[in-house]
């Protein structure tokens, strides 16, 4: 007698004809993993209410977007704007010197002197999610300029501290204009977008 190890000795009992395979499992795909971040508690588009398991990345497959959604994919865009390196290649001279000994003698011992914290460079599908996003912002008519310009502005967060670069009491002070009016214009271009994409 040939022992199936795939549940023969039990169904065997019961009529089953051993050497069958059942049926499989259904497969069901992993949800997409959130992207950027290092674990950071308290990032800006943590903050909403919007799934965390690809809501934010589903506009590329056709989900619709909501407010939330839109606000989590601006500022995953403006973070990933912001960890880009600042230049590239420059055919400018560059002269070097040997002050690096020196500040390396300097330095020793201390703990963290001299040393900027820098994001990791994004990967190529965030920068490509950034370039979508980034096209967005044209669906604000160019007449709404300054509904605009508030959305991309409040869009840059910073990689490493997760906060906003332009909280909402700088913004009126650059626009001249009440935080609380402010706000009110930003949902006004949130909502201006969220019906551009809709359509």
């Amino acid at each position: 007698m040939q022992i199936d190890l795939n549940g023969a000795p039990n169904g065997a009992g019961n009529g089953a004809v051993a050497g069958q395979p059942g049926p499989a499992a259904p497969i069901a795909p992993f949800p997409p993993m959130k992207s950027g971040g290092n674990g950071v508690a308290g990032r800006a588009h943590e903050r909403f209410s919007a799934p965390g398991n690809g809501a934010a990345n589903g506009a590329a497959n056709g989900a619709r977007l909501d407010a939330d959604a839109v606000v989590a994919r601006l500022e995953e865009a403006g973070e990933t704007l912001l960890c880009l390196p600042l230049g590239g290649y420059t055919t400018a001279l560059r002269t070097s010197s040997w002050t690096v000994l020196q500040e390396a003698a300097e330095a020793y011992g201390r703990e963290g002197a001299g040393v900027r914290l820098r994001p990791p460079v994004p990967s190529a599908a965030k920068i490509s999610r950034m370039d979508q996003v980034l096209g967005w912002l044209s669906l604000i008519p160019g007449d709404r300029y300054v509904l605009r310009r508030i959305v991309a502005s409040r869009m840059l967060v910073s990689p490493t501290t997760g906060r906003h670069l332009y909280p909402w009491r700088r913004l009126g002070t650059l626009l001249g204009a009440d935080h609380k009016a402010v706000q009110r214009w930003h949902g006004q271009g949130i909502a201006l977008l969220v019906r551009g994409l809709e359509r």
